[in-house]
């Protein structure tokens, strides 16, 4: 064994993020266009699916492949929807959620300014992934995120939204 392998290859996070969709080539091109995503690599499968795909949106790595369920590779759409949302830190969150949404996305939040310190909006991709798309805005001490979060549903409440 060469001890000079590094168990986490250079450019990778210790946690990547492995998507599965119906139509991976689709949604490499949905991510260039939305998020300016690059691809890295592609292995493709017979019948013209993606095995394997690796892109990365600024410094994090994705991995993604077309939907398998002889691996247990199963989409969104499949399952009828996901639990799992990917948070992407960019540097201007209106105009990543616009340039989203004109690829091809859905809107399930408008840009707008969170309790935490973030501006924040929300889409779900073509293939059924949440994004929530946020610029920190704003260093919030943690000991005001209690009474903020408060404040924030009893608004809510007020305005009949909880």
């Amino acid at each position: 064994m060469n001890n000079n392998i590094k168990p986490i290859p250079d450019g990778h996070h210790t946690l990547t993020p492995y998507l599965v969709v119906r139509g991976a080539a689709a949604a490499l091109e949905f991510y260039a266009k939305a998020f300016a995503a690059t691809e890295l690599m592609r292995l493709n499968a017979p019948g013209g699916l993606i095995a394997h795909a690796e892109f990365k949106i600024g410094d994090s790595h994705f991995m993604l492949a077309d939907e398998n369920p002889n691996c247990s590779d199963i989409s969104p759409q499949a399952l009828g929807g996901t639990p799992v949302k990917l948070h992407l830190y960019v540097t201007d969150t209106d105009t990543v959620f616009a340039a989203a949404i004109a690829a091809g996305a859905t809107e399930i939040m408008p840009p707008s300014d969170q309790f935490w310190g973030d501006r924040m909006s929300a889409v779900s991709d073509p293939f059924g992934h949440k994004w929530l798309i946020a610029t920190h805005i704003e260093d919030v001490d943690p000991s005001e995120f209690q009474g903020r979060m408060e404040a924030f549903f009893a608004a809510q409440a007020a305005a009949g939204q909880a």
